[in-house]
């Protein structure tokens, strides 16, 4: 099974992670809709909504940059019967737009906070659950979220708090959804890499230079998810899968050209968050 002719509504998508998934449905021919802010430059961070549609169109896809916000119901609604209108319905719904701050308790704002519950938790329920009803009628239907395997370690509740419940909240929210609709073929998983990937929070947030050279590109991440994205949605679902492991299953051994600095071993690699 490939993505040709699928279409797939994802929140964000400007950059990193997302635009690497979108670029590998792409190359098989996919309809992608992105719902994202960044409709003009930001002035830290590259690419635009516009800017990913062009580059998906180049690999092979077709694309339908839609900017708003996953906070905004009537963004959420728009998005949905735009993407229907235009490529007459929707297979595979991603839960990427995320936002993170790993500040601990006492320093974290109730603003902030708020973002995080309003744009990783309640986003990525609302996006999916608005999509429910069209998925329903996909031969395949798909939701992906991107957000860890629920771990209650101290060692993850107690480092980064909010940011742990908002992203612990998009994965009870896909779980759910897995269970909910499971007799509708609806399948509902979660995707998380072990090691860091080289995005603009690693650089910004996680270690800069350094954390960067020792992380893995955009592009396991990418070929895993498209991995999961053909699998069949009745049996495939409710699953927390970590990006290595899927790929391993996959046939795929050798992960050494995901390296961000090639050569790199993997020993040297940092470990990314909530896995132990």
């Amino acid at each position: 099974m490939t993505l040709a002719g699928k279409t797939i509504l994802m929140s964000g998508g400007s950059r990193g992670i997302g635009l690497a998934i979108a670029l590998r449905a792409a190359a098989d021919g996919a309809n992608i809709a992105m719902l994202a802010k960044t409709g003009t430059p930001h002035p830290k961070l590259e690419g635009t909504v516009h800017t990913a549609a062009e580059q998906i169109r180049e690999a092979g896809g077709q694309a339908l940059p839609i900017v708003g916000d996953v906070r905004d119901d009537s963004d959420i609604t728009e998005a949905v019967l735009k993407t229907q209108g235009e490529f007459g319905g929707i297979d595979i719904v991603i839960n990427n737009a995320s936002v993170i701050d790993l500040s601990r308790s006492l320093e974290l704002s109730a603003k902030k906070y708020d973002l995080m519950q309003d744009v990783n938790v309640r986003g990525t329920f609302l996006l999916s659950r608005a999509a429910v009803p069209i998925l329903k009628d996909a031969e395949n239907p798909h939701i992906l979220s991107l957000s860890p395997p629920l771990n209650p370690s101290p060692k993850w509740l107690g480092a980064h708090t909010g940011y742990t419940l908002a992203k612990f909240g998009m994965t009870m929210a896909t779980l759910g959804l897995a269970a909910e609709f499971a007799s509708d073929g609806i399948a509902a998983n979660t995707l998380w890499p072990r090691t860091t990937i080289a995005t603009a929070a690693v650089q910004n947030l996680l270690g800069g230079d350094q954390v960067m050279a020792a992380s893995r590109t955009a592009d396991i991440y990418a070929d895993a998810a498209y991995e999961v994205l053909r699998q069949p949605a009745r049996s495939y679902t409710g699953q927390t899968l970590i990006v290595e492991d899927v790929l391993e299953a996959a046939g795929v051994t050798d992960f050494s050209r995901y390296a961000a600095i090639p050569g790199t071993p993997d020993s040297a690699l940092f470990p990314d968050i909530f896995l132990d």
